[in-house]
């Protein structure tokens, strides 16, 4: 089920989840099994449940405790499907509710494990089976944001777009074809492994530098648009389906949002400086890995040329907080000043390796994300934190309390988005995709593994440079 409709069914139409039976468990039981039962789990990996076992015994707030032993290990429990395929590892990996796979969500979900792949090899084997799986993917249409697991058909194989039957949906989301980049450089740092980097992943790495050069429009609009016969405005696009007009500056095209929500202005700045992070790290990757000294020279113009861009486009001074990032642009002079909590985020510009905590450029863009000039946060009786327009108002996102702890060097800031996390989970256990900020059991997405594994990645973040953060309640 796509998320747009998954919300419209549930919270935001009025019928929201409540779970008044886990909460009836929780006053006599305080910290109910909710975790997936050993025998349907679909993989165990003997360095999670170390890992898990290891920080129980560090965390001494039960409830966060509980919540680690939950939420870690919550995509390895429920969303990975492993198999070989031509005598290579395979893993298909759904987002939770939704059985599909989406290029970034699978990079981000198996993310957090990394450091533990070269203790585990089957781990390590399920990882490399995603590095393959997304090299499929991006071979089948680099356009693309979700595919099936085979020829399928989608719901949405009416969009007016060049669907297949392999395809989910096809949005394209620069960041689709960053994290994949992502995840193949953390995997080759972690592990030394270079297995993964066959042909199949060069002709996918080409493809990508391929479309994201195409999709800086110097020469037209390019092969790509979409449509969708649909009531919500954000999951269709102007221009005939192109998008707003841009102005060809250098600046690459992200037609979508990482929300899966369509740009305002199309050259959305976290996606493009994430990008020239990404196309650097593969530029690393080929020449040592391969030996490509062309395709890599070819990584490093255009992400300099990115860079550039975004040094004349994608920044500009705000009435409030002085010079910032902007969230999205057209080339033309036009800027929108927002954040979103999906990720890359203006926020998790840090996290996504894209520049200091300490950038005076970051600061000032982080206090206006955090601040009532930015419309999608929100402050309410519960907590405090972005949203996304993708839940529309008055909805936070526990992934944007993480990102902030995240990319904070504050102790009382952290001890307070770990105050928030464990008071919103509503007796579930496990994060969810947004809350109402009055009521945290009025949320979406009950089974969003995403969020789930960012938690656990932030926890064991707290671990390794602030452990005394962990040795303490956590009111």
């Amino acid at each position: 089920m796509h998320r747009r409709t998954f919300l419209r069914n549930t919270a935001l139409s009025g019928a929201a989840l409540h779970v008044p039976a886990i909460l009836r468990a929780k006053q006599s039981e305080p910290f109910p099994t909710v975790r997936t039962p050993p025998g349907q789990r679909r993989f165990t990996s003997q360095a999670v449940e170390a890992t898990i076992a290891r920080m129980q015994g560090i965390i001494r707030d039960r409830e966060l405790a509980w919540l680690f032993g939950n939420c870690f290990p919550n995509t390895l429990d429920t969303t990975v499907f492993f198999s070989t395929q031509e005598g290579r590892p395979d893993t298909f990996v759904i987002t939770g509710d939704i059985h599909a796979m989406w290029l970034r969500d699978s990079s981000a979900q198996v993310w957090p494990y990394l450091p533990l792949a070269s203790h585990d090899k089957a781990l390590k084997t399920l990882i490399a089976g995603v590095i393959h799986r997304q090299n499929r993917c991006i071979g089948i249409d680099p356009y693309a944001n979700a595919f099936n697991d085979g020829p399928t058909g989608s719901p949405w194989d009416k969009d007016l777009t060049q669907m297949n039957p392999w395809l989910h949906e096809r949005k394209w989301e620069l960041d689709s074809l960053c994290y994949p980049i992502r995840l193949a450089y953390g995997f080759w740092k972690e592990t030394g492994d270079t297995t993964p980097f066959d042909a199949d992943w060069k002709k996918a790495m080409r493809l990508a530098l391929q479309t994201m050069r195409t999709q800086q429009r110097k020469d037209g609009h390019g092969p790509y648009s979409f449509g969708r016969v649909t009531s919500w405005s954000t999951d269709t696009v102007p221009g005939g389906g192109y998008g707003n007009p841009v102005k060809p500056v250098g600046l690459i095209v992200s037609i979508f949002r990482p929300s899966d929500d369509a740009t305002i202005f199309p050259f959305l700045i976290p996606s493009n400086l994430f990008a020239v992070v990404s196309l650097r790290q593969l530029a690393e990757m080929s020449e040592a890995i391969s030996g490509d000294v062309s395709f890599a020279a070819d990584c490093r113009a255009l992400a300099a040329e990115v860079e550039q861009a975004l040094q004349a486009y994608g920044t500009a001074d705000h009435l409030r907080f002085g010079r910032l990032y902007a969230y999205e642009a057209d080339g033309f002079g036009n800027q929108l000043f927002m954040d979103d909590s999906n990720v890359p985020s203006l926020l998790a510009l840090p996290y996504m390796g894209v520049t200091d905590l300490t950038d005076p450029l970051y600061e000032h863009t982080r206090r206006f994300v955090l601040s009532d000039s930015n419309p999608y946060f929100f402050s309410g009786k519960a907590a405090q934190g972005s949203g996304s327009p993708h839940t529309l108002s008055d909805n936070i996102w526990p992934m944007s309390i993480i990102l902030r702890a995240l990319t904070s060097s504050d102790d009382r800031e952290i001890l307070q988005c770990l105050h928030w996390l464990k008071t919103t989970h509503a007796g579930t256990g496990f994060m969810h995709e947004s809350f109402q900020k009055d009521n945290p059991a009025v949320f979406t997405r009950k089974w969003f593994a995403w969020a789930n594994t960012l938690f656990g990645e932030l926890l064991l973040k707290l671990e390794r440079e602030r452990p005394h953060l962990l040795r303490r309640e956590i009111p």
